[in-house]
């Protein structure tokens, strides 16, 4: 019987040691919570860039306007016929 109770102390403080501080702790748990909420915005977020990209991807698979477009604004090409006007702001002095 007087084994008994040093052996239940030392059980007792075994698991107190895990549930305040070792691996899987309360503050393992939350921290964890926290990081899973982080993960799931980043996620969220990427799942949108995504959408918006396939849109863009069936835009061009679909038709010759999206491949225009993209030409017009991104390389400056103009069609055969059409005239280029370029509007320069005048420079500003402080």
């Amino acid at each position: 019987m007087k084994w008994l109770i040093p052996i239940l102390l030392i059980l007792f403080i075994g698991l107190q040691y895990r549930l305040w501080i070792g691996e899987g702790s309360l503050a393992d748990v939350a921290r964890l919570d926290r990081e899973i909420q982080q993960q799931q915005v980043e996620n969220g977020r990427l799942q949108e860039r995504n959408r918006v990209l396939m849109l863009e991807v069936d835009a061009l698979k679909s038709g010759l306007g999206s491949v225009e477009e993209r030409a017009r604004e991104d390389m400056g090409m103009i069609k055969p016929g059409e005239t280029f006007f370029m509007v320069v702001e005048p420079e500003q002095d402080n």
